[in-house]
């Protein structure tokens, strides 16, 4: 994505999806406080971000009128058992202004089309299965996908960007050695 796109929906105050760029990340942090708490650093999620290397060109956020971050999705390698490798989205975040208005399905789509792009052959996320099967997500075993950590069977999803990709790319979930 190198153009941003300017958002306009009469129920929402306007916004514009861009690359993530290194401007954001203070406001980015900000939002993932306000929407998520500082009990975030404690999940399992968090394991696979640490020491990982962010796919800045993958990320997106949302910006207001005013520059300031109303919703963000980041993008980070995983290594998928001893030669796998999938994308893991998140944390996906939205503004309370904006809640309801799909933003986050929309950037959650938009991530995903870019790792496609780029030739990921999944990309797996821990979330709510109702919401992001609109876009494609579906559950996976949490047996064959072991984290660092635990995570409820049923908020462990995932989607194909290539054939057979889910099938073909089980086991432990990890921050890829290259990334560290």
């Amino acid at each position: 994505m190198s153009a941003s796109l300017r958002v306009l929906d009469p129920s929402f105050p306007s916004y514009t999806i861009a690359l993530e760029q290194a401007e954001h990340s203070v406001g980015i942090e900000a939002l993932y406080d306000r929407c998520f708490g500082f009990g975030r650093f404690a999940k399992t999620a968090e394991r696979l971000r640490e020491g990982n290397q962010l796919l800045s060109d993958m990320s997106l956020v949302a910006v207001d009128a005013n520059e300031n971050v109303v919703a963000a999705v980041r993008l980070w390698p995983l290594q998928v058992g001893d030669a796998g490798r999938a994308v893991f989205v998140g944390p996906v975040a939205v503004d309370s202004l904006y809640r309801g208005s799909s933003l986050g399905l929309i950037l959650t789509q938009q991530c995903v089309d870019l790792a496609k792009k780029a030739g990921w052959p999944m990309a797996i996320l821990i979330g709510d299965e109702p919401y992001f099967s609109k876009i494609g997500f579906q559950q996976v075993s949490t047996q064959a996908y072991p984290a660092p950590g635990y995570i409820p069977e049923h908020r462990l999803l995932a989607i194909e960007l290539e054939d057979n990709a889910i099938l073909e790319n089980q086991g432990r979930l990890s921050v890829p050695h290259v990334a560290m």
